[in-house]
């Protein structure tokens, strides 16, 4: 059995890494999870919208810098009707331009709200798609703690893809607009050495391309390492959150154990790690910031300074200046866009990693489930459950099986109606069995062939989501469905019938019940949906000897037809149901 459980692992492994490796494999799995996204449609169409509210917009300033030569120019021949007619097309153009920058602000919230709807809900979509979110948590540490990535993570992408496009598509725009004026306005200028004239074609041009290309090339050479701190530092915050929600779910425990230290320790470990990220990013963004700010600062004069020869030649007016410095930058802040953005575009490409990693993980999982070497998982033609030449792996270390046990029946048939109890040797993971059967485990060998009836899987520990009772008595049904006198009585049966006044109220159910509680109310749970087959894993063991009666009464008189499969120690169990069993041992020699 060597290497049962690696497999699939693996295959999961492999492609997360091409994934991080591969920025093109990242743009591709979102562009994925855009199409597939019930949101696509909506997100083009406002996308539509502001690439038609931004052509405007870059007409508009467009105009603003033609009006740029007549309004200086008569400030130069102190024309005040010229002057005012200029102050008024000014106030026309600028009107325009601030509704259309209304427009477009509404325009990138909206598309940012449908962009994190489609992304988030995919991300979610596939997490809790069939079993794929507890397969991962066991499998790579991408599942311990993911609620980073399906979040944050998923929120600073969409609303970041949303601003950087916009802001791309913008400077492009920009850009392709301003560069003819430019170059217009460089063909007038002549430059004068003695008697000797000359003409540089786009002079304004190359001198707005060769300041922008040194800024590019310097912040790409000290912002290198920002994608990588900045993925680290979301990693780090993941583990931090994972430790507060830890302490949090366990507040009794700690509370009892007096153990406040411990976990104060612990959470400010993880702090400690977050601070140590930050420090690092905070470095890398100072040291970015001497050359954005450097080059921004120096933008305000270095336009005036290429066009002052020009200008201290007599071939340019003042107007004619001040319009050519206007464009420059207009190019530049264009060109340099990428310089302005690098942070962010950093923080972008952190979080497209780490989401298309996630994911990629994700819709890999069932793909590189099944085959050789592991758990075959079928329906069963004569509604029976088999457990066929069944053997588990116990993933203990790296890509080898270095144990596993089986059932000492070799070939198990379970029939609608019986009473099974499955125990064995003295540590025996049972659960694997458990989990085998609720098809989360796929590691080892033999067949397990479920009929085609629906199996109800009850684990020892149960799970209580928040919501009103009512919720939790028909989970995952909705309580819609079922009516308040079946809901009364299912209470009553159990021995929860003070809580029938109840069902309508919300609350921390595992904070307000306690475990006998808690497993009464699962078993009320059981009694509404009436299933047809019935798995349960140790979930009889540590109860009250009262409630262990009740529950073991209930399930010999309600549940005649149920088909009744045990997996645990429980001689009440035995003893109500009659049950025959069946035994799980240890495989007699570790497997390399």
């Amino acid at each position: 059995m060597a290497g049962l459980q690696s497999k699939g692992r693996n295959e999961t492994d492999r492609v997360v890494a091409e994934v991080e490796a591969s920025f093109s494999r990242q743009l591709a799995m979102a562009l994925d999870s855009f199409w597939k996204s019930d949101a696509r449609n909506r997100i083009l169409g406002f996308a539509f919208a502001l690439v038609v509210v931004i052509l405007a917009t870059v007409y508009g300033t467009v105009q603003l810098n033609h009006w740029n030569a007549p309004f200086y120019n008569a400030l130069e021949r102190r024309d005040l009707p010229a002057f005012l007619t200029e102050l008024r097309n000014f106030a026309i153009i600028a009107g325009v331009l601030l509704v259309l920058n209304v427009v477009q602000a509404w325009l990138n919230q909206m598309t940012a709200l449908h962009m994190r709807e489609g992304l988030s809900c995919d991300v979610v979509d596939q997490w809790l798609n069939g079993a794929r979110a507890y397969r991962l948590s066991v499998s790579s540490a991408l599942g311990v703690n993911p609620d980073q990535r399906l979040h944050e993570d998923a929120r600073k992408l969409a609303e970041m893809t949303t601003s950087l496009s916009i802001g791309l598509f913008n400077a492009t725009i920009l850009l392709v607009s301003f560069i003819g004026v430019l170059w217009g306005l460089s063909s007038e200028f002549t430059f004068k050495i003695g008697d000797w004239s000359f003409q540089i074609p786009g002079y304004m041009v190359w001198g707005a391309l060769i300041y922008a290309l040194a800024a590019s090339l310097l912040s790409q050479l000290v912002g290198r390492k920002l994608s990588r701190l900045n993925a680290d530092r979301y990693a780090r915050e993941a583990d931090l959150r994972f430790s507060l929600m830890r302490a949090n779910e366990n507040l009794e425990a700690i509370a009892v154990t007096r153990g406040e230290a411990t976990e104060r320790q612990h959470i400010h470990d993880s702090l400690d790690g977050v601070l140590m990220s930050i420090r690092h990013l905070a470095l890398a963004l100072t040291n970015l910031t001497w050359v954005t700010a450097g080059f921004g600062w120096l933008a305000i004069i270095v336009p005036i300074l290429i066009a002052s020869p020009a200008y201290f030649a007599g071939t340019i007016s003042f107007g004619g200046l001040m319009m050519a410095a206007a464009a420059f930058t207009q190019v530049y802040s264009a060109l340099r866009w990428y310089v302005d953005n690098f942070g962010q575009i950093a923080d972008w490409r952190a979080a497209l990693m780490r989401v298309t990693v996630l994911r990629a993980a994700l819709t890999t999982m069932n793909e590189n489930e099944g085959g050789t070497g592991r758990l075959t998982l079928a329906r069963s033609e004569d509604g029976t459950l088999r457990l066929d030449g069944l053997e588990i792996c116990v993933r203990v270390n790296g890509d080898a099986c270095e144990s596993a046990f089986h059932l000492k029946e070799r070939d198990v048939v379970i029939s609608a109606g019986d009473r099974v109890m499955v125990n064995g040797d003295q540590g025996v993971n049972r659960k694997l069995l458990f989990h085998a059967m609720a098809e989360l485990w796929p590691y080892g060998e033999g067949r397990i062939l479920l009929p085609e009836d629906e199996l109800v899987f009850v684990p020892q520990t149960s799970y209580l989501p928040e919501g009103r009772l009512r919720s939790l008595l028909t989970y995952p049904s909705l309580s819609a469905a079922v009516d308040d006198a079946a809901l009364v009585s299912a209470l009553q049966t159990v021995g929860l019938g003070e809580f029938a006044r109840r069902l309508d109220e919300k609350g921390r159910w595992e904070r307000i019940l306690d475990k006998d509680q808690q497993m009464a109310l699962a078993f009320a749970n059981i009694l509404i949906r009436k299933p047809r087959w019935l798995v349960m894993q140790d979930i009889l063991e540590g109860l009250e000897p009262e409630t262990e009666s009740r529950l073991t009464k209930i399930l010999a008189t309600d549940f005649a037809e149920t088909t009744l499969i045990y997996l645990g120690r429980s001689h009440a169990f035995a003893d109500a149901t009659g049950a025959r069993a069946v035994h799980l041992e240890k495989s007699g020699h570790a497997q390399a």
